[in-house]
């Protein structure tokens, strides 16, 4: 068979016959394959992840050009992650993937990505964008980010990596797999344990994680000679999380005085989420022309995210009355000054509250994601024309299951004492769900020094929510909304090869994300347009592209992070108007001396609402003013030495200050960050070597964030040493 420029939808776990032997393909290959896409298309290979052995994604997509990264943590638990413009909130407006398949806990009815695979595991990273990621469904505005998992060795291979850092972080990593003629398997455990960074007031707790993460794949395949070759992979996942983190931010006055410091009302704040998979994939290669891959997938999220979300004052003239003020009004009235301001203050440094009540809730959940999904490719010639005829559908179906409570406690002497639990169901008791088929079909023409990519998608979603109020159980007839979309989606995407080293791209493509449950939400639709030019020459490869992205209606989505929502609104989605989004982005990569190696991304970019409205997510808005956390200016430069049997790389990356409101005023601003990182391996034989890194070499402080509530900053400079066993 002809392993296609762009493969299809499923086939990134599945290892094909070529050449008389197993080998894996991913959604684009490699760098050199990308280079031949007609689209945006860019691949983080294993060997780039290793140089710096990161640990948090956000920190690996810095050198994709067109990608923005919305800190929030500084761990990378829970990445928000966006593409040329889209919302980066919880990664919730692009497609995102593991091995091809869909990995946010429910894609359609909840796209917030409240789940994120852990990334200690990851071997590489592949973005599309524009025309080239129609495939890959259903959020086409931006793009697709497909993460790639460890695949089932040739040879029998396996590798144990232990890991120490500062704030007594550990880490053990280990798996081992192994290939016979008609059998392959892949042992896979991850252990990564730190206490954070972060000091929580008058309890001394740190802040951080304890995670677990196991997989097991088998493949069974049929002899290489068989006149049609099959395989069959089996893939099986599970993994926990324990993490002590909160929405809790600090006022700008505290994080100047120490941005590492924590507000003993979040003492109790604990986040608790576990994740199964579970994939099956059969590939059949039936001539030398025709291809079929059908997976089924089934994906089970279960969280509940205990966390502070209000404090409760008590009218102190009226005994029984009281008044909900979320923590970022608090934050927002201390930095403004405002009414309460030195009240709400003490309360945060642990003042006695004998008569009002800080509000935590259990934010459980429960999430299910599956569906089928087939592929079939064609390759055939007419004329002088080769084509790839890539025909897909994916049959899909989602929900998240809310069934939450609040719990009420006073402080007393910096303690929380609980003062009164609800009873379940009484903070969200609701299922919202969705049930999708989607279709493309794309032909990746080849004729002379041209490539074309004609292709269309189709999206047809049914979308519900069936909520019971402030129920304690769901024996009661629920309120029931409904809401609906059906969205053809052409694409198409050239490529013309001036001469054996440069070429010109061209692409046009319809962008969708679905709407959400409510009858009056829309779909997301813009028409996205990318054109630039690619150099591939003996050294290095360079790419310069400009991008506009023209929204007919931007969606807002509602989450606990965003201060303008209330409680019956989280998971809603909003109609956000008119916006235009445009830019340029700039990526040059290769080896610029003997065993020098560089990297250099930059990105421009320009956004603006084109509408004036009011809305629950981002404020008041006014045409002209910016979607926020979408920076100008960012770039990213990488440069080591490594001759083989050592290494060092640093890594220099810079993003402007962003607003995090349109209206962009005061308090409503991230700073500039420059951060270093640096990291060394040492090879001490064939099978051992040793490593060390330092991110955030300069100890950088900046106010990264500014949402969900409060200023919040990156981690501090943080070293870790290693050691790998290969055998």
């Amino acid at each position: 068979m002809t392993v296609a420029l762009s493969a299809p939808q499923s086939v990134v776990a599945d290892d094909v016959k070529k050449g008389g032997e197993v080998q894996t393909i991913q959604i684009i290959g490699d760098s050199n394959a990308a280079q031949k896409v007609p689209g945006s298309a860019h691949v983080v290979s294993e060997t780039e992840l290793e140089e710096f052995k990161y640990t948090d994604v956000n920190r690996a997509l810095q050198q994709i050009p067109g990608v923005y990264i919305q800190l929030e943590d500084g761990l990378g638990l829970r990445p928000n992650i966006g593409i040329r413009g889209t919302g980066t909130g919880r990664s919730g407006r692009i497609t995102l993937m593991e091995d091809g398949v869909l990995i946010a806990p429910a894609p359609y009815s909840a796209s917030s990505a409240y789940y994120f695979p852990t990334f200690d595991r990851i071997t590489g990273i592949e973005v599309l964008k524009g025309p080239a990621a129609i495939k890959y469904g259903p959020f086409t505005v931006g793009g697709a980010v497909n993460l790639i998992s460890r695949q089932i060795p040739v040879d029998a291979q396996g590798q144990l990596k232990l890991e120490l850092g500062e704030n007594n972080e550990r880490r053990a990593y280990a798996y081992y797999g192994d290939s016979s003629d008609n059998f392959g398997y892949l042992i896979e455990a991850n252990k990564h344990v730190t206490d954070g960074f972060k000091t929580i007031d008058r309890h001394g707790d740190e802040t951080g994680f304890d995670k677990d993460d196991y997989v097991a794949k088998f493949r069974f395949n049929s002899d290489y000679s068989a006149d049609v070759y099959q395989q069959l992979d089996i893939k099986i996942q599970h993994s926990t999380e324990d993490s002590d983190q909160s929405y809790l931010g600090l006022t700008d006055a505290d994080f100047a005085a120490d941005p590492y410091r924590m507000y003993g009302v979040s003492a109790l704040d604990t986040f608790a989420g576990e994740h199964d998979q579970y994939v099956l994939s059969y590939y059949a290669d039936l001539t030398n022309s025709f291809d079929l891959r059908v997976t089924a997938y089934r994906n089970e999220t279960a969280r509940n995210w205990y966390k502070t979300g209000a404090f409760i004052i008590e009218d102190p003239l009226n005994p029984g009355t009281t008044t909900r003020y979320s923590w970022s009004s608090i934050i927002n009235t201390i930095n403004s000054g405002g009414t309460n301001a030195v009240y709400f203050q003490s309360i945060l440094d642990g003042a006695d509250a004998p008569n009002d009540r800080i509000e935590i809730t259990d934010n459980n959940r429960n999430y299910l994601s599956e569906g089928i999904q087939a592929s079939f490719e064609w390759d055939f010639t007419v004329g002088e024309a080769q084509h790839d005829l890539q025909l897909g559908l994916r049959v899909h179906e989602d929900e998240e299951d809310r069934f939450q409570r609040n719990s009420y406690f006073i402080q007393q002497g910096g303690t929380l004492v609980l003062d009164q639990a609800d009873a379940w169901g009484t903070a969200g008791n609701r299922v919202s769900s969705a049930e999708a088929n989607s279709y493309y079909l794309v032909d990746t023409i080849t004729y002379g020094d041209w490539i074309f990519t004609p292709g269309v998608r189709y999206e047809d979603v049914e979308l519900k929510r069936e909520d019971w109020a402030n129920a304690t159980d769901r024996s009661a007839a629920p309120n029931v909304r409904t809401n609906s979309a059906s969205e053809v989606l052409p694409g198409f995407g050239a490529l013309w090869l001036l001469s054996d080293n440069t070429s010109l791209l061209f692409g046009v493509n319809k962008g969708f994300a679905p709407p959400g449950n409510s009858p009056t939400d829309k779909p997301e639709e813009s028409w996205n347009y990318e054109m630039g030019v690619r150099f591939a020459g003996e050294s290095y490869n360079s790419e310069l592209i400009a991008f506009y992205s023209d929204y007919d209606n931007l969606l807002g989505e509602c989450t606990l992070s965003n201060s303008g929502c209330s409680i019956d609104e989280i998971g809603d989605r909003f109609n956000g108007g008119a916006a235009e989004v445009k830019g340029i982005e700039l990526r040059v990569v290769g080896e610029f001396a003997e065993n020098w190696l560089g990297s250099f991304s930059y990105t421009y970019t320009d956004t603006e609402f084109a509408s004036t409205f009011d809305s629950n997510v981002w404020g008041p808005v006014e045409t002209g003013q910016p979607i926020p956390y979408i920076p100008e200016n960012q770039m990213q430069l990488s440069v080591g030495y490594d001759n083989a049997d050592w290494n060092i790389f640093t890594n220099l990356n810079y993003v402007d200050g962003t607003c995090t409101k349109p209206a962009c005023g005061a308090f409503q601003q991230t700073e500039d960050r420059f951060i270093v990182d640096l990291a060394s391996e040492f090879d001490i034989n064939e099978s051992t070597s040793i490593y060390a890194t330092i991110d955030n070499l300069f100890d950088d402080d900046s106010i990264v964030a500014r949402e969900p509530y409060g200023a919040r900053p990156d981690k501090p400079r943080t070293a870790r040493v290693g050691v790998k066993f290969n055998f």
